[in-house]
Order: C-alpha cells, then structure tokens, then sequence
C-alpha cells in the first residue's frame, strides 16, 4: 500500500505548476502555428489563373485555393470559420469547468483540435476544409477558456501577471513560426503535410492533458482523505469514487444557471470596464493586422510590407508583453494599478502609432510604430489580469470565453469590413489610418475610469487577492 501512495504522489509531484506552465505555453504556441499556417503563402496558395494567352500555358494555381480552386471570398471564409467554432464552445467547456475536471476538458479539446487539423490535410473540397477548420475552433475553445486561469491560480501570487505574459507571448511567435513553418513545408512537401505534422505534434499534449487531470483528482482524493477521520474517510470515499451521484439537472435549469453566472459577471465593473476597454483596443489590432500591410504599401510604397509588419509585429510583442506582466507585478497587481498602467501605456503607444502614420518617410514610421507597439502590447498581460480577478475562481473560465466572444464580435471582426468601407469613402489610406488609430484612445479613455472604481469591486478584488497570497500553493489546482 505504502508503494502504491509512493508511486501516486511522484506521478502526482511530475506536474508541477511551472511544468504545467510550460505545457500551456507549448499548446498555444502551437495553436497559433496553425493560424499563421493557414494564412502562409505555402499552404493557402495561389489561385487557378482563369485567362490567359492561347500561346501561354495556364497556371494551375497552388496551395489550398489552387487545388480547390477557391475564389478571394471562400479563401477569406477559412481562414475566419474557425470562429464559428471557437465562440460556439468556448462558453459551453467553460460552464462545463464548473462540473468536470479542466485538464480533462482541455485533454477532450485538444484531441478533437488534433483531429481536425488532421482532416484538413484529408480534405476534399472547399466544404470539407470549411468543415474541418470549425472543428478546430471547437478544439481551440477548450483550450483558451481553461488555460489562462489555471495559469493565474497556479503562479506565484507576485508572479502571476509575469506568468500570464509567458503564454501570451506564445500567440506572435506562433503566428511567425507558422508563417514559416507552412511556407517551408507547404512549398517543399505539400500543404497537407503542414496540418498533418501539427497533428502529429499537438497529440501528445492532448494525451498530457488526460494524465494531468488524472493526477489532479488523485492530488484531491488524497488532500482529502489525508484529512478525514477513519469514520468520515468512508462516508466521504464513497462521495468521491461517485457511488452517490449528485442529482442530474435539467437542460433548462443549466441555461438558467449559466444565464445567472453571466449576468454575475457583468455586475462587476471592473470586468465590465476590463471587457469593454478591450473590445475597443482589439478592433485596432484586427485591423491593423488584416489592412496594415496594404495601408503600408499604399502610404510610404513599402513593397516588402508582409514581412515588414510581421516581423516588426512579432519582435514588439514577444519583447513587449513580459515586460507589462513584470511592471504589473512589480508596482503591485491591484485593479487600480493596472487600470493604470492599461491608460497609460495605450495612450503612449496609440501616440506613437498615430505619430508613424503621419510622418512623411518611411525611416520615421518603423521606428514610432514600433515603439507604439512596444507599449500596446505591454497590456496584454495586465488586462487579462483583471479580467480574472474581477470574479471567483470557479467563474475565471466563464469570465476569459466571455471577453473572448465580446472582442471578437464586437472588436476584430467588424473592424476590418468597417475600415475597408471608411476607405471606399475616402480613397485615403493615411486619412483612414489615422482615424483607426485614434480608436486607442477610446481604449485608453474607457481604462481610464476603471482607475476610480470604488466601493464593492475593489473590495472583493481585494479579498480574492488575500486569498489567494495567504493559500498555500499545491502541485494542481484542488478540482474534482
């Protein structure tokens, strides 16, 4: 007996929080190579060429919009659809956290991301991919709903904002080592081999996924028995091998429930004021990162402007995001210092973005660009920070696929049509850049109130920190 304890605590000691950490982060740098795949010019292609001279010989086209003969609209379709997916589930595997074990859930969603990815490289035509890439956006929502609280619960509590730094940072570097992962590999093999060999990668890690959580509910049984008497051992032994299940509800009575924790939510401004600051701030990003390139081209004829903005992009964001968790962490990570810290460092840097957008030569705009980027993405961290804090652990799920769908539907998706349309108006690339850069200081203005919220929401922010800093930190988080 004393050899079978023995053999479940080093399985259970194994997955320590910065283990664990460093699981997550490969996950979501993986996660993000598959979007930066699916836009690399070796797996998305080129299309058919539809005319040509009869002494030419016609192209055939490359890639996935070769092969499948694909028009801009449906090549433009897949690499959004995921969303579909995405915002469909990410609130279900959150509610779903509440009752089931996360790392298992993620285990679940991270194998059915491994299959889909897979079926991409299987697919047959444009509906098969279509169908396969929304799948993936279900496997990713297990993922993004679960991931980033463990990681907040788990760290250090003066190294929580720093830690969450670490796995945002994994979503440029992926998208950069997508880019070229898909160019190399779609261009030299074939762009089915890219979606098969993440595949191929990302399975382990679903398999990793299931052995986390197994030895989380053996850490818990454990915690658990190690505290009971000999007489409530076997009353609560029964409780946790399942011989008397709770009660099962009803579908409506999780609709209400799920209803409730959202409106629970919403009643705290500092989530509120966090949500809202960020939509606006994200529907910079969404369009810069779908317009950049072209606006580039257009206003300081830069020929070369994909890889310009990528990498410019890349380099601020994997430099700038740790060091916004670290001055969170550093000046103290309370609600109002990083309220704080969101104002004045979207405020500097939306300046210095306007500022690129206006000078005159390209020598002045990369580097003010870059700086301005370098301040931006220093929020990352702090306002995912907030976001967590603002409610109860068991609701951090719930919270983080909330300000998801928020952003997405609200921010980065209308952004783009909207700016393509003030553009069709205008005819004036600097003009509508301008105008979309100013979006910042909205962020900005909204964080700014976030600064004076007195009263209840502090106060409970408070008191989760104090629980937090006085708990003693355990190998897994204590979930059944």
């Amino acid at each position: 007996m004393a050899k079978v304890e023995s053999a479940e605590e080093e399985q259970t000691s194994w997955f320590t929080p910065t283990r664990l950490l460093v699981l997550l982060c490969v996950v979501n740098l993986l996660n993000y190579v598959d979007r930066g795949v699916i836009a690399s010019n070796g797996v998305n292609g080129s299309p058919r060429q539809t005319s040509c001279n009869p002494l030419e010989t016609c192209q055939g086209g490359s890639g996935i919009q070769g092969e499948f003969d694909l028009t801009n609209f449906q090549d433009g379709v897949l690499s959004s659809v995921f969303l579909v997916g995405l915002l469909v589930a990410s609130p279900i595997f959150a509610y779903m956290a509440k009752m089931h074990n996360s790392f298992k859930l993620m285990g679940m969603g991270l194998s059915v991301w491994t299959f889909a990815t897979a079926m991409c490289g299987f697919s047959l035509d444009f509906w098969s991919i279509t169908a396969a890439r929304m799948l993936v956006g279900v496997g990713e929502a297990s993922f993004i709903s679960l991931a980033s609280p463990f990681i907040r619960e788990s760290a250090p509590y003066d190294k929580r904002s720093s830690w969450l730094a670490y796995f945002y940072m994994c979503i440029p570097a992926g998208m950069a080592l997508g880019y070229v992962y898909g160019g190399v590999v779609g261009s030299s093999l074939n762009w089915r081999m890219a979606f098969w060999g993440e595949a191929v990668l990302m399975l382990p890690l679903a398999l990793l996924g299931f052995a986390a959580g197994n030895a989380q509910q053996k850490a818990h049984k454990m915690n658990k028995l190690a505290t009971l008497s000999r007489e409530e051992e076997a009353t609560e032994g029964i409780k946790i091998h399942g011989v008397l299940p709770a009660e099962p509800k009803s579908f409506g009575m999780h609709v209400r429930t799920f209803c409730g924790d959202v409106n629970m939510l919403f009643q705290s401004k500092i989530y509120t004021v966090s949500v809202a600051g960020a939509v606006a701030f994200n529907a910079v990003l969404g369009a810069y990162s779908y317009w950049g390139p072209r606006a580039g081209y257009a206003i300081f004829n830069l020929t070369n402007a994909d890889l310009v903005f990528g990498c410019m992009t890349a380099i601020c964001a994997v430099v700038g995001t740790p060091i916004g968790g670290n001055i969170f962490d550093a000046v103290g990570a309370t609600a109002p210092n990083g309220f704080k810290l969101l104002t004045i460092a979207t405020s500097v840097g939306g300046l210095a973005c306007f500022l690129s957008f206006l000078s005159s030569s390209l020598v002045s705009f990369i580097p003010l660009f870059a700086v301005g980027e370098l301040f931006l993405f220093a929020t990352q961290s702090p306002v995912n920070d907030l976001i967590l804090g603002s409610t109860t652990e068991e609701l951090q799920p719930l919270a983080t696929a909330i300000s998801t769908i928020c952003i997405h539907v609200f921010g980065d998706v209308p952004s783009a049509p909207i700016v393509g349309a003030v553009q069709d108006y205008l005819n004036d690339w600097q003009t509508t850049t301008l105008l979309l850069t100013s979006v910042f200081f909205l962020a900005a203005f909204i964080w700014a109130f976030g600064v004076f919220i007195q009263g209840k929401d502090e106060t409970e922010w408070c008191d989760y920190a104090d629980l937090e800093e006085n708990d003693g930190k355990v190998p897994l988080l204590q979930k059944n």
